[in-house]
């Protein structure tokens, strides 16, 4: 009886030790995330870049993203698999505000600046790097770290869009690149949206029954 008292005590003490790792992790990558939107956009504002202000969106839906995460993270599977539908809807909110931004620019037709995109993209890659590190660990955890990481995933790909968009940019003097890249980061923010979803309703199910 006092092994198997100790035992659970163990395990609960081993599941306390992870929860706080994980609250630490969050929260780190919640602050870069933050300062990143405010830098990349504004950056993007002034570039005229589609491609940097959507991925500087995305650093924003990712910080909601983290704080949604934190409030689940010592809750119940119903309020796991809530916090991951809710960010599921977080992003296909922001594809389709990407696509909204791109009808805009393809009526300006100005190429941005190409030595803004690669600057502040370069700053968001090596930002979003960092984050993958720090959440690798638990990224099979549970649905609401798995759909975390899904996220930081999702902006390394976008930050080397970008790059190759200003790299686009400066080949062909032209906004295209930009455009083209600013949609392929929409499709895949689409694209996470349905899959998170996918993997929140099942779990939100289970609770119900």
């Amino acid at each position: 009886m006092a092994e198997h008292c100790c035992s659970a005590k163990g395990k609960e003490l081993e599941r306390l030790a992870v929860q706080a790792e994980q609250r630490r992790v969050l929260t780190i990558v919640l602050a870069i995330n933050a300062a990143m939107f405010f830098l990349e956009f504004g950056a993007g504002v002034i570039a005229g870049s589609a491609a940097l202000m959507a991925d500087a969106v995305d650093m924003l839906g990712d910080a909601l993203v983290y704080g949604l995460s934190l409030y689940a993270l010592a809750r119940s599977d119903r309020w796991k698999g809530g916090a991951a539908l809710a960010k599921g809807v977080f992003i296909l909110a922001f594809g389709i505000g990407i696509l909204i931004d791109i009808a805009v620019k393809l009526r300006s037709g100005i190429p941005p600046s190409s030595t803004l995109m690669l600057g502040f993209g370069t700053l968001a890659l090596v930002a979003n790097l960092l984050c993958l590190r720090l959440l690798w660990r638990f990224r099979d955890h549970d649905v609401n770290m798995a759909s975390t990481f899904e996220c930081s995933r999702n902006d390394v790909v976008s930050n080397i869009g970008v790059l190759v968009a200003a790299g686009g940019v400066v080949l062909f003097a032209s906004p295209w690149p930009d455009i083209l890249v600013g949609a392929a980061i929409a499709a895949l923010f689409l694209r996470s949206a349905f899959g998170v979803i996918r993997s929140a309703m099942p779990v939100l199910r289970a609770t119900h029954s």
